[in-house]
């Protein structure tokens, strides 16, 4: 009769390789997973989706965004960008209105109803993102938005 082989043990979030001595990437992507789970459960009553938050704070911050920057800017591929905008504009949260030069090319912009429920939205984000904060200083605040900033545009941080 054979032994069955020890049981492994699966580290949880933050122990062995999946904390301080795992893959700096590794630990990027386990921290956005986490992040993305923390938003899904916050927007959830709101019917918000944190791909349509990202594409409401960026029609938000910069009226007239076409499709196509509102991926870039979005970090969303054109084609959830484009599922993502035709729900918004079913729900009447944005609207599009015909590039001025380019007639093809459509502009977005948030309904008043769009910037009420991203106002809301933004709350409970914040609230996410202070309790993210918590026991960081100002200092160390700062050189976390530093690196991550400097992780994404590929270049090079220093302290």
């Amino acid at each position: 009769m054979r032994k069955s082989p020890p049981a492994t043990v699966v580290p949880g979030p933050g122990e062995g390789r999946r904390g301080e001595r795992g893959h700096l990437g590794y630990l990027l992507r386990q921290a956005s997973l986490a992040w993305r789970a923390r938003m899904d459960a916050a927007l959830a009553d709101c019917a918000v989706t944190p791909p349509q938050f990202a594409a409401m704070t960026m029609i938000d911050a910069y009226p007239g965004l076409s499709g196509a920057d509102l991926a870039r800017l979005s970090l969303l591929t054109p084609a959830t960008i484009s599922a993502v905008v035709a729900n918004l504009r079913r729900a009447e949260l944005a609207a599009a209105r015909p590039h001025p030069v380019h007639g093809r090319i459509l502009q977005l912009a948030l309904t008043a109803k769009g910037r009420r429920l991203l106002a809301r939205c933004k709350r409970r984000v914040y609230a996410l993102e202070a309790e993210l904060a918590r026991g960081l200083s100002q200092d160390d605040e700062r050189a976390v938005r530093r690196w991550l900033a400097g992780v994404a545009a590929g270049s090079e941080v220093r302290r």
